[in-house]
């Protein structure tokens, strides 16, 4: 059993070492998806550019070259995450993995266990940070425990149901009533193991930032979708398999109500809150004012989508990967942390600027 402590996360620090910055929880934050800049269906030229794994002069993709050794577990730690995007003089340390719940990251003690060969993230944190300066550590955690993916999952499975299919919408809300209870008790018991693990590891409250951020809308509702009457376009081109029903759902009504839920589990414990879910308005897949790359339109974060698209694992990339950010929407959340990182603790949503690139993110309060 291992923990994903770099060898350069110990020793005995010195007054010119920065402090680390330090990420926690699940896929949104550990960096799935990161292997792509944009979306693209083109094969040649490691799919019209979008795919940062693929070495040109090889002529093959290597996940490694964007994962690292976290490709091995499936934790998936891209070279790109949000706390790797950070604009700091910080060390960086991501413990996030792709799949994670709220028992991955929790201490043992409590209800804590060992996630795809590695101990919980709250012992590889009280480890990592013993007798090192620490400026934050940033958590996002919940959607796991919601079962959110299983929820996205079931309303792709109804649109591609021939004749049959139905929107997924009107169960799956009641589903997620029942769940974010559950969900915003679990982000707010991650919370305080985390302050428990810092207090083993020497850090005093006050002594850093303690910060829970919520998830970008993946989809725009169906007002902005780029492939009109719920055809299988949808699917076989756009990657967006997903009836106008449930679109508008997932937008207006899912993601909101899983930010405020994680909302009042950061005020529970204490904590900041980081309010992503309209991070990417207007950069979602299949959103009207973004365009897959071609080879005359290469990616880029001005007019690319900002999370990867609906994937089967079949061609490109891998089926985990689907609707997670990719490297534009990685490097706009690092902005988004930064930007909070430099200014006095607060709860704020954070905002893209409409045809500007992940560096022009804004903040502002919600107070």
């Amino acid at each position: 059993m291992t923990g994903a402590v770099p060898a350069d996360a110990a020793g005995v620090p010195t007054a010119a070492d920065p402090p680390w910055v330090v990420s926690l929880g699940d896929s949104f934050i550990s960096g799935e998806g990161g292997r792509w800049a944009g979306n693209s269906n083109q094969f040649a030229g490691g799919w019209a550019g979008t795919d940062r794994a693929y070495d040109p002069n090889a002529g093959v993709s290597d996940p490694l070259r964007v994962y690292g050794p976290s490709f091995a577990n499936g934790c998936n730690r891209s070279d790109v995450a949000e706390v790797q995007s950070l604009t700091l003089d910080v060390r960086r340390l991501n413990l996030a993995c792709s799949g994670a719940t709220s028992a991955a990251v929790r201490l043992p003690e409590n209800g804590g266990v060992p996630f795809k060969g590695e101990i919980s993230q709250a012992d590889q944190l009280r480890t990592a940070v013993t007798g090192q300066p620490v400026q934050a550590v940033v958590v996002s955690i919940g959607g796991n425990d919601l079962g959110f993916s299983d929820i996205i999952t079931q309303c792709t499975t109804n649109f591609l149901k021939p004749f049959l299919g139905s929107p997924c919408a009107p169960q799956a809300s009641q589903q997620v009533e029942e769940r974010l209870p559950g969900m915003r008790q679990a982000a707010a018991a991650t919370l305080a193991d985390v302050r428990t693990a810092l207090d083993r590891a020497g850090h005093e409250p006050g002594s850093y930032r303690l910060v829970l951020q919520s998830y970008p809308s993946p989809l725009p509702d169906a007002g902005r979708m780029r492939y009109p009457g719920e055809k299988y376009d949808r699917f076989t081109v756009g990657g967006c398999p997903f009836f106008d029903r449930d679109l508008t759902w997932a937008h207006d009504d899912l993601v909101p109500r899983i930010s405020a839920a994680l909302a009042d589990a950061a005020h529970d414990s204490g904590a900041e809150f980081l309010d992503l879910s309209r991070a990417f308005e207007g950069r979602e897949v299949c959103s009207t004012t973004t365009r897959h790359a071609d080879g005359t339109n290469p990616p880029a974060g001005e007019t690319s989508e900002w999370m990867r698209f609906v994937t089967t694992g079949l061609t490109q990339g891998q089926l985990q990967e689907s609707l997670h950010p990719n490297s534009f929407g990685q490097q706009a959340l690092g902005t988004c942390l930064t930007l909070q990182l430099q200014q006095p603790a607060a709860d704020r949503r954070c905002t893209n600027t409409a045809g500007k690139g992940p560096d022009q993110m804004r903040l502002q309060s919600l107070s």
